[in-house]
């Protein structure tokens, strides 16, 4: 597979999981950023780890008045979609204007978040090392930030089957895992978070936000089916042989409408009590 095709199939993945993100986030964190962002003209929101762009036309459209998103990625493939793609319109039809860059998340500083009035984030906390968080957590301390969908470890299919905690825990491990020198948090970010936020002074109000994938998301069920259980194996070869007939259980429910699953995150909002 080449680097196009690497591109298009993530962000295939990232259409596909965006009406589950967006249902799952904890809407009651909309009202104290409101709160917070009340006056602000423009507000000027950094988006990081931006994808295609979902978390600005999710919450963009919840919050009046002229807005300014900044959307960072590595990807310039995937900053073109979501620039494209964002909304134009706030919750009261003030003008929402956008603009990308190119950048490593992890060298940001506060100099480049200086304007910023929130900072946001989707599904990146859970991949970033300990030093790299504590960098991000440095650049956005003194600024509201919403932090959402990190995943936390939790997973519940339905039926159950013995092989499901094992599995979980391989995957788990492999969340955690070390690529190129780097030892991801992966469940471990959400508390790594807090704690960071907490040694610069700064509370963090913490919600649940767990997809809840039924038969009406079947197709988002079976995908993540594949992903969960490709890293598990990844991470314990040994787990192949006995997850096969797993595996066609698990595809076979999904068809079929017999299977939910629950895959368990937090949202985080950082300065805005």
């Amino acid at each position: 597979m080449n680097d196009g095709q690497d591109a298009d199939a993530f962000a295939g993945w990232l259409r596909l999981r965006e009406p589950a993100d967006a249902a799952a986030r904890a809407a009651d964190l909309l009202e104290p950023v409101r709160r917070r962002l009340a006056g602000t003209r423009p507000v000027v929101v950094h988006d990081l780890g931006a994808g295609t762009g979902s978390m600005g036309r999710w919450l963009a459209p919840r919050l009046p008045g002229p807005q300014h998103w900044i959307l960072y990625d590595r990807d310039p493939g995937l900053l073109a979609r979501a620039r494209s793609a964002m909304v134009d319109t706030a919750a009261d039809g003030a003008p929402v204007t956008v603009q990308t860059r190119q950048a490593d998340l992890t060298r940001l500083t506060a100099a480049d978040l200086a304007d910023a009035s929130l900072v946001t984030a989707s599904a990146l906390l859970d991949m970033l090392t300990a030093d790299e968080l504590g960098r991000i957590v440095a650049a956005c301390a003194g600024r509201a930030a919403l932090l959402t969908l990190s995943v936390v470890g939790r997973v519940e299919l339905t039926p159950a089957d013995p092989l499901d905690a094992e599995v979980a825990a391989a995957f788990d491990d492999h969340q955690r895992r070390t690529v190129d020198g780097r030892t991801l948090l992966g469940p471990d970010a959400v508390d790594a978070c807090v704690a960071a936020f907490a040694r610069h002074g700064v509370g963090v109000d913490v919600r649940p936000s767990p997809w809840r994938l039924g038969p009406d998301r079947a197709d988002l069920a079976a995908a993540w089916f594949t992903g969960w259980l490709g890293a598990a194996r990844e991470q314990r070869p040994e787990l192949t042989g006995p997850t096969t007939a797993y595996a066609r259980r698990r595809f076979a429910d999904a068809a079929a409408g017999r299977l939910d699953v629950l895959v368990d995150h937090r949202d985080l909002l950082v300065g805005c009590r």
